[in-house]
Order: C-alpha cells, then structure tokens, then sequence
C-alpha cells in the first residue's frame, strides 16, 4: 500500500471503532439500565429500544450509499455522523424509554457504513482493497470485544447516559478524523465490490446460497440482541454480581473463545474445509442456545453457554462475509454485500424485539428456545447449503484507456482471461477500469500471464 491508502485504511477503520465501540459498550448493561427508568419499563420495550437502532439501520444503509454516488462520500458521511450523534444525545437526555427508543432509531438513520466502504473503495487501489476491506473487519471485531469488557466499566464511571454522551462525542471526532486526516479522492464513482447496484438485486436475492448467508446472519444478529436482553438480568440474579462488575466473565470468555476461533479460521481457509467449520461453528451455535435455555438460572450454566456462545459467534462472524465473497458472482459482490448488510440489521431489531417480547410473556429461557429453533433451521441450511469454492478475488486495475474498450474486446479479454489455469472467474469493468478474477487456490496459476493479456 502506498502511504495514502495506508493512511485512508486506518483513518476510515478508526470511524467504524469509535464509532463501534460506543454502539457496543452498552449491550452488556442497557438492560439493566433501562429497567431503572422511572417509567419501569416492560422487557419487551427494553427490547425495542436494543433493537430499534437496527430497523433505521436497515431502512437507510442503501439509500446513503446510493446518494453518496451523486452528492458526494464526504458530504454522505458527515450528515450519517450527525445524525447518529443526534441521536446519541437524544438517548442520553431521555428521561422514559420512549425517548431512548426514539434516540436509538435516529442513531441507527445515521447509516454511513456502506458510504465508508465506498470512500474507501476510491481511495485504494483494486489490489490493496480486500486487504483494506479486511483491516476494517477486524477492528469491528476488535471493537465489539473491547467494549463488552469496557462496558461495564465506563457504567462504573460515567453511567449508560454518560455512554451515549460519550458515544456523541466520539462520534464529532469522527467526522474531524474525516474532515482532515481521510484524503480526498481524486474522484468517486461506482464499485461493483463496494456499492449495491439497483439492477444486480434481483439476481442476489435468487441466489439460493446467498439467502442461506443472508438468512444466517439474520439469525446471529436476532441472538445475539435477544440474549442481551436476558442475560445481564440472568448474571445479576443468579451470580449476585453487580453489573459493572459482569466485565469479569466477559474478559475470559472473550479470551477463551477467540484462543478458539484463530485456528479454526486458518484451518479452513488454508485446508479449503471453510463448509465444515462453519457447520460446526453453527452447531456449536446451537448447542449454546440449548444450554442457555436448560441453565439460564445458574451462573456457572450461563458462564458456560457463553463461553460457546461467543466461540461460535467469532467464527462466524469471521467466517461469513468470505463465504459471501466467495460464492457472489464478482461483479456483484458489493451488491451482495449490501443485502447481507440489512440482513444483520434486520436481526439486530428482531432479535431486541421478540426477545424483549418472549421474555416479558414467557420468562428468560423462552428467549433461547426461540434462538435454538432459529440455529436449528440455520443448521439445515448450513449443511444442505454447497460449500463454497476454494477461491481467492484478485483485481487489477486497467489503464486510463480501459473507459473506451469497446464491448467486443472487453468480451474478448474475458474469454482470454478466463482460459488461464486456475481462473474460474473474469470480469472485466471498462467503466471502472477494473478487471476481478476468483482464482483456485487449489492450481498453480501465472499471474504474469494475467498481466501479459491487460498490457496487451
């Protein structure tokens, strides 16, 4: 990477992390917070306010990105940062929970991820990009860790009003970082593995082993939001720890899973056994929610269900947007990435508001066997599903001139392209001056022929 995209990658990943980190840092201890309100909230309204952030979320993720094509990344990303630190405070000076749920939905309107993978996309070459697009990804991951520990501590401190306060405030410093540290590209247009594409949809959403994902990831998100509803509660209870202490169980079980979660990563990726891993994965997913829903009143029940839980949780979340990269046709994935997108946010409300409802009507282990039916139907899924090629996307970029190839030779450089060993995939984007391929990992390739044929 040269020193600009070097310096885009880490200043457009510092956005999502502080941005993250403050979204996160609540999880482990609104519940219980919001319990205290004084209008003494049903679970199923803490649920809502847990999951409303995910509905706006969902209703405008696409929409931005789609408007940052015609007015602009920069101008997009500070009106979503503004939003959400409208939102922010909103939650934060809200005196019912009414008024938090209406915060949460106005945070979740500010939906810049998809205008920050775009920037992102006009600010580094089609070569760096996945390992950009990768850089990101891990501090969401890094993000999401740091704050279930760091959660209950900053509640320690500043209480969950001075964590949406706070959240505000690191969400102003974003737009600084973007304002003056993030380069201004030279210029902006559409990316086939970054931005969704209107006309690509229809042919995403009948990829049956894409609405397998899609469906996936749904229903970790729905768990993931559900169990937060419940388990500060069942922690508390049934351990007699007092919330801002529950950062204790979440830092060795945080730890022990992600000691878990590395190899099983490298081994499916470098052994081309991705299916297997994430049918165990799945089924390791499952069984958490079983034992959540046998043990949720003891403590050493739940310590264990989460310990599984999570370990299931990072390789899946780990797992799943390469298995969307690998199984998207190329010039589609970024369309396909933008559903998988509103599918997680999609989950995130549903999972808030049916597990506040479960939990309000049925008590704490209806939740879990909800989630377990939703893991079983994904187990079915996850093993009827074909396992994804073991392939890796290469892109190149095409000189200044690529804009005037014309449809037939553009055809003719794909057919060439992919009739080299171990090309099971060209594209060629004379408009984006791209060309994508997926090659096997499984057969020697020459790339110098790849770049023979694009000189030629």
């Amino acid at each position: 990477m040269t020193p600009v995209e070097m310096r885009a990658t880490l200043s457009l990943a510092s956005i999502y992390g502080l941005r993250m980190f403050g979204m996160f840092s609540i999880l482990p201890i609104f519940a219980i917070y919001a319990s205290t309100l004084p209008d003494n909230p049903s679970a199923l309204m803490i649920g809502l306010a847990l999951g409303a952030y995910g509905l706006t979320q969902a209703l405008f993720q696409l929409p931005f990105g789609m408007a940052s094509d015609k007015f602009g990344r920069k101008p997009m990303i500070y009106l979503g940062l503004a939003i959400f630190a409208i939102g922010s405070m909103v939650a934060a000076l809200a005196m019912n929970i009414e008024g938090v749920i209406i915060g949460r939905a106005i945070q979740g309107a500010g939906a810049v991820s998809a205008v920050v993978t775009a920037l992102l996309a006009d600010l580094t070459r089609d070569e760096h990009r996945t390992k950009a697009m990768a850089t990101i990804g891990a501090t969401i991951g890094v993000a999401f860790a740091v704050s279930l520990v760091g959660g209950p501590l900053l509640n320690q401190w500043i209480g969950v009003q001075g964590i949406f306060v706070m959240t505000a405030f690191l969400t102003l410093a974003a737009i600084v970082v973007v304002k003056f540290v993030v380069p201004d590209p030279v210029h902006s247009h559409y990316h086939s593995d970054a931005s969704a594409a209107p006309a690509k949809l229809k042919d995403v959403l009948k990829n049956k082993q894409l609405l397998r994902l899609n469906y996936g990831i749904f229903a970790l998100h729905a768990a993931q939001m559900a169990m937060f509803v419940v388990v500060p509660f069942a922690i508390a209870k049934s351990g007699n720890i007092e919330v801002n202490q529950h950062w204790h169980i979440y830092l060795p079980v945080l730890v022990a899973s992600f000691v878990f979660m590395v190899p099983a990563i490298i081994y499916a990726e470098k052994q081309a056994k991705m299916k297997q891993v994430f049918v165990g994965a799945v089924a390791t997913m499952l069984l958490a929610q079983l034992v959540f829903a046998g043990s949720i009143q003891h403590f050493w029940g739940i310590v264990f269900s989460l310990t599984l839980y999570f370990i299931a949780f990072n390789v899946l979340e780990a797992s799943l947007p390469s298995m969307i990269s690998k199984i998207a046709p190329a010039a589609a994935k970024g369309t396909a990435m933008g559903v998988y997108n509103t599918a997680q946010s999609l989950g995130i409300f549903a999972g808030g508001a049916l597990g506040g409802y479960l939990s309000h009507k049925f008590g704490f282990a209806s939740v879990f066997i909800f989630c377990s039916v939703m893991m079983l139907l994904w187990l079915i899924f996850a093993y009827s599903m074909q396992a994804p090629p073991a392939v890796k996307t290469k892109m190149y970029s095409l000189d200044e001139t690529a804009a005037e190839l014309s449809t037939a030779n553009a055809a003719i450089l794909k057919d060439r392209l992919t009739k080299l060993i171990g090309v099971m995939e060209a594209v060629v984007l004379p408009q984006e001056r791209t060309v994508i391929l997926k090659i096997d990992k499984s057969q020697d390739w020459d790339e110098a022929q790849v770049y023979k044929l694009l000189r030629g």
